[in-house]
């Protein structure tokens, strides 16, 4: 996985993210809109077999919109963790 910032400022981030798709990008978005401060999060592909998923987020202003977007990929990666604890302990028995 690449991420390519396309354009940031105090309000919005933009990036490109090569190698993933719809799966990644709906799971960022909704964790992303779960924060009071984001004010828009959104992605596009622009093409379904080639493109690379471009993701836009806009923040109210009171946060970075680069920590929302840190703070939502650690969310993920608890979710993720969490998982795989619970699958472990479900298949163990």
């Amino acid at each position: 996985m690449k991420i390519k910032i396309l354009a940031k400022n105090e309000r919005e981030i933009e990036f490109e993210i090569e190698g993933e798709g719809h799966t990644l990008c709906n799971l960022l978005r909704k964790v992303l809109l779960e924060d009071n401060d984001v004010t828009f999060a959104g992605y596009r592909i622009e093409h379904p077999l080639i493109g690379k998923p471009k993701v836009y987020v806009r923040t109210n202003g009171r946060k970075d919109p680069f920590d929302v977007v840190i703070e939502a990929a650690k969310k993920i990666k608890n979710m993720a963790e969490d998982f795989h604890k619970t699958l472990l302990k479900s298949l163990k028995g």
